[in-house]
């Protein structure tokens, strides 16, 4: 596994991510943290996507 481009911190188990830069970026992309395991990296970019601590805390909507 290669470094990750960019650390993100979210409050949210969904993100989007499209790679930065406009045109020179990739297909949006949905990702889905799972709460169990913190964090995810995108198949295109590497972008590193962490959820924050207190987001694991909240549970339910």
């Amino acid at each position: 596994m290669s470094e990750p481009s960019e650390t993100i911190k979210t409050d949210s188990t969904t993100v989007n991510c499209d790679g930065g830069g406009g045109a020179l970026g990739h297909p949006r992309v949905y990702l889905q943290i799972k709460p169990e395991v913190g964090e995810i990296e995108c198949p295109y970019c590497s972008r590193h996507y962490v959820l924050s601590q207190t987001a694991k805390t909240h549970t339910g909507h």
